[in-house]
């Protein structure tokens, strides 16, 4: 009979964990009314970031993003290939998974499913780690749904893919209770094991819920120093630190080891606005969005928007209802409990240190300021951490304070609570015509990709207008940041010349030709290799009409259209032989001012680097000159591959360095502009610390393998 019993707990255990997964998935497409096999291959999102997430997914589908492994987009940035090492990508792993998936069922399938398994493994987790604590099981259910669809994270959808997945925060704040408050941890405990499964965890997922982790971690480390040093307690703390950077580390090595210019300017800018702009906002806590379902909330968030000057993410701290009454009620225990003389919640604590460091004003903005800490600026995101604390605090208080409640009360109270919550936080559903725009765009970019592969021999390189570099520019006209990425979604054997790395030389060729008449275009691309030039009408203010035109002059009318319009696509006539590209000019680097407004020079306020890339396999000869002027007299050294080559003397009045014949090195050449003199600060603006300028600069290939150009 005791077995039979223990058989019942074990089943019944199993069957509400699989019914709190399968609610968490049916809330998931009910919102976004995923319940045909047609609606399941449409994405929840074309806009904005979710091209570049779906880029992403694409990639791995490819195999070109298998860890320790050169990042390297075989398909875009043709004909070189797409060399993204220096961009960062978090979740490899899960990207990896959702990119196999994709070979089987298509890659719009494979990132829904992805999607909607975000709130299904936060809800276990939470459930886990709250059962973990003794929480009871229909109040553990309620806050295990809340934190699932938690505004912050749900909302940010596909376009935010890493940070839906919020699943390592609840077993990070267990580990660290664990190492703060348990009695006694064994390395060969489960305790333990939950610290190092945190740790691998948060480790290859979104490093800003490492990082938060890392922080408080920390904490539980000085605070086992200062107690009651549990010598255990404190090695498996320290070595969970030391698994996670390690995991972490390893998970973006490319960046570090597989890097083809480390002297190359930041593919992703961040600077000290930044951490103002998008730092924790505490009254943000309690904003309701202004579509919320409800009018009153959503009028509160109207004022907000009407009166507020200085947002960041708006709206995404929002914690519900259920999280701000949640944490009122602990801000009631804390000062009770601080009256009292006794000691303060763990979870208050926490909280008050992740506001301390995340808020306005705060310590981040104290380390962005003085050392240039600004890589995390986006601290509002600490919010995923404030919920489930406070999420944790409200279940277990309601599981004590219920625990004479007869067994249906609770449940009822448990479901109301959550029912309410999830109305609450949930924002409202997209319409039927917006779902069915997205459908559509798809359907045209499907269309689209048919007849171009029909047109065009597998692995014909497109040449895609207006060039934009990767990632994050402004894009012309009402262009999307990422829309270029839409024909490689969809095809199957084309390379696309988009996706190539920003601020690199291997990519500057594009540049020089996006503003070169239609004849030099074509000439130029069908040298080559190139079999198709493509349109994205909404780059242009005419949309594209004058080029489509002067092309069609040209003789190159064979055109493919997508059914709504906005892609047009021009077949060309590639050479044979296609010969390598080559840039007309160098790459800026390290030590460079952005580039001015419509000024000439382009200033430095240290020394500073150039590249050039030679994409032989064998030295070519070019002939370089560099003029340039100094903020004060000065001498300016020109090195190239860290060997001196040319010097002049800058000042008011400009110099030049000239080199009539100098041998380029295969693949990327680096050069470098010293000056002994300190920099000088002209003024008290921005970017006014300044050693010397390039006014212009000018790179001629005279031969390659013995040929003159």
């Amino acid at each position: 009979m005791p077995t039979l019993q223990k058989c019942i707990r074990f089943l019944g255990a199993r069957w509400r964990v699989a019914a709190l997964a399968l609610v968490a998935a049916l809330v998931w497409c009910a919102h976004y009314d995923k319940w045909t096999a047609e609606s399941w291959r449409v994405p929840t999102d074309y806009d904005g970031d979710a091209p570049e997430i779906l880029a992403q997914m694409r990639a791995a589908a490819d195999g070109d993003m298998w860890p320790l492994a050169p990042k390297v987009i075989e398909r875009l940035g043709a004909p070189f290939g797409a060399y993204w090492n220096a961009f960062p990508t978090p979740d490899k792993p899960l990207l990896l998974l959702v990119g196999l998936l994709a070979q089987w069922i298509g890659l719009f399938a494979a990132a829904n499913i992805a999607l909607m398994l975000a709130p299904v493994s936060a809800a276990l987790s939470f459930y886990f780690v709250v059962r973990w604590l003794r929480c009871r099981r229909e109040w553990a259910w309620a806050g295990a749904l809340l934190f699932a669809f938690s505004y912050q994270t749900f909302h940010r959808g596909l376009a935010h893919f890493s940070i839906t997945f919020s699943w390592t925060v609840p077993l990070g704040l267990l580990a660290v209770w664990l190492v703060a408050k348990s009695r006694q941890l064994e390395w060969r405990s489960g305790g333990a094991a939950v610290c190092f499964g945190a740790a691998v965890a948060l480790g290859v997922s979104n490093p800003y819920n490492l990082f938060f982790w890392g922080q408080l971690m920390g904490w539980a480390l000085i605070a086992q120093w200062f107690g009651g040093r549990r010598q255990s307690n404190l090695r498996i703390g320290l070595a969970a630190i030391v698994v996670a950077g390690a995991v972490f580390a390893a998970s973006h090595i490319e960046v570090w080891v597989h890097v083809q210019e480390p002297e190359g300017a930041p593919l992703v800018s961040r600077n000290y606005g930044g951490t103002e702009m998008y730092a924790l906002k505490p009254m943000e806590l309690v904003i309701p969005p202004i579509f919320h379902r409800w009018g009153s909330l959503a009028f509160v968030g109207n004022r907000y928007v009407r009166w507020s000057d200085w947002r960041g993410e708006v709206f995404l701290p929002y914690l519900g209802v259920v999280g701000v009454v949640g944490l009122v009620w602990l801000g009631v225990v804390l000062v009770h409990r601080l009256l009292t003389r006794r000691p303060p919640p763990g979870a208050a604590l926490s909280i008050g240190w992740l506001t301390v460091y995340a808020t306005v004003g705060g310590v981040t903005n104290l380390l962005a300021l003085l050392v240039g800490f600004q890589i995390f600026r986006a601290t509002n995101r600490v919010v995923v951490f404030i919920s489930a604390l406070v999420l944790f605090f409200v279940v277990m208080q309601l599981s004590r304070r219920t625990a004479r409640w007869p067994a249906w009360c609770r449940w009822a109270g448990a479901l109301g609570l959550a029912g309410f919550g999830l109305l609450d936080q949930i924002p409202q559903e997209s319409s039927a015509p917006e779902r069915a725009e997205i459908a559509a765009r798809v359907q045209s970019d499907r269309t689209l990709a048919r007849e171009m592969e029909a047109a065009l021999p597998a692995g014909a390189m497109v040449f895609q207008l207006p060039v934009l570099g990767f990632p994050e520019v402004n894009a012309p006209g009402r262009l999307g940041n990422y829309e270029l990425f839409r024909p490689f979604l969809v095809t199957e054997t084309l390379r696309f010349s988009y996706g190539a790395a920003k601020f690199r030389a291997r990519s500057r060729w594009q540049r020089d030709l996006e503003n070169v008449p239609a004849a030099t275009l074509v000439r130029q691309l069908e040298s080559y290799g190139f079999a198709a030039l493509y349109f994205n009408r909404k780059g242009y203010e005419d949309r594209a009409e004058q080029l489509l035109k002067e092309l069609a002059g040209l003789g190159y009318d064979r055109r493919i259209e997508s059914p709504r319009g906005h892609q047009v696509v021009v077949l060309l006539k590639p050479a044979a032989v296609p010969a390598l590209p080559l840039g007309r000019t160098v790459t800026f680097g390290l030590g460079w001012h952005p580039a001015p407004g419509g000024g000439r020079v382009r200033w430095a306020n240290s020394d500073a680097v150039m590249s050039y890339f030679n994409p032989h396999d064998h030295a070519i000869t070019a002939a370089l000159t560099f003029t340039l002027v100094g903020a004060t007299e000065r001498e300016v050294t020109l090195e190239h591959e860290g060997r001196q080559v040319g010097a002049a003397r800058v000042g008011r009045v400009a110099g030049a360095i000239e080199l009539p014949q100098l041998t380029l090195v295969p693949g990327v050449n680096l050069f470098k502009l010293r000056s002994r003199e300190p920099a000088v600060r002209l003024d008290s603006g921005r970017y006014q610390l300044r050693t010397f300028g390039l006014q212009e600069s000018s790179i001629k290939i005279t031969s390659v393998r013995g040929h003159p150009q």
